[in-house]
């Protein structure tokens, strides 16, 4: 399975990720690409900029489409993430999209985690910082999952993830037939 996890920062997503492959055999979480790029010499502005946010979403197209190969790949972030925080910094999300791209690289995940903001994220996980970036881009996100203005992602199960940490896990290896 290729399992896409998605949503703005300090929800869990890495947990997530990593319990995910500890449960499904043979399954690798990839690394986000933020620390890929890190690790190649890309310099991130703080906050991140839109350039910065469109090198991110170049290289989590990179992520999905290097890795067809590979079947069973669990992904801490995917290009929506990307789109949201530039929707959340007031760019074109839309605009900045590559469309061709990102239609097969969504299309080759089997599911789609969404995890949100939620009381208990809010009260059980370390506060993160630029809260209201964080918030902005929760909203952006579940807005380009649901209305998919790109017509990019519409045949991808999505899952969102709005209930107790605990469930999470078990929720998505349901949503997988585990």
């Amino acid at each position: 399975m290729r399992i896409g996890i998605s949503g703005t920062h300090g929800t869990g997503k890495t947990t997530l990720a990593e319990a995910l492959s500890a449960h499904l055999p043979g399954h690798l979480t990839a690394d986000e690409p933020y620390y890929l790029l890190e690790e190649e010499g890309y310099e991130f502005n703080f906050p991140p900029s839109p350039d910065d946010y469109r090198a991110l979403l170049a290289r989590s197209l990179h992520s999905l489409n290097a890795q067809p190969q590979q079947p069973r790949v669990v992904f801490d972030r995917t290009p929506l993430d990307y789109l949201a925080y530039l929707a959340a910094t007031g760019a074109d999300a839309e605009r900045a999209a590559d469309t061709p791209a990102l239609k097969p690289a969504l299309a080759s995940l089997n599911l789609l985690v969404i995890t949100v903001i939620t009381p208990e994220t809010e009260r059980l996980l370390p506060t993160p910082d630029l809260p209201e970036l964080r918030e902005a881009m929760n909203e952006a996100l579940l807005d380009l999952v649901y209305a998919d203005p790109l017509g990019a992602w519409a045949e991808v199960p999505v899952l969102e993830l709005d209930g107790p940490l605990e469930n999470r896990l078990p929720a998505v290896l349901t949503a997988l037939g585990r």
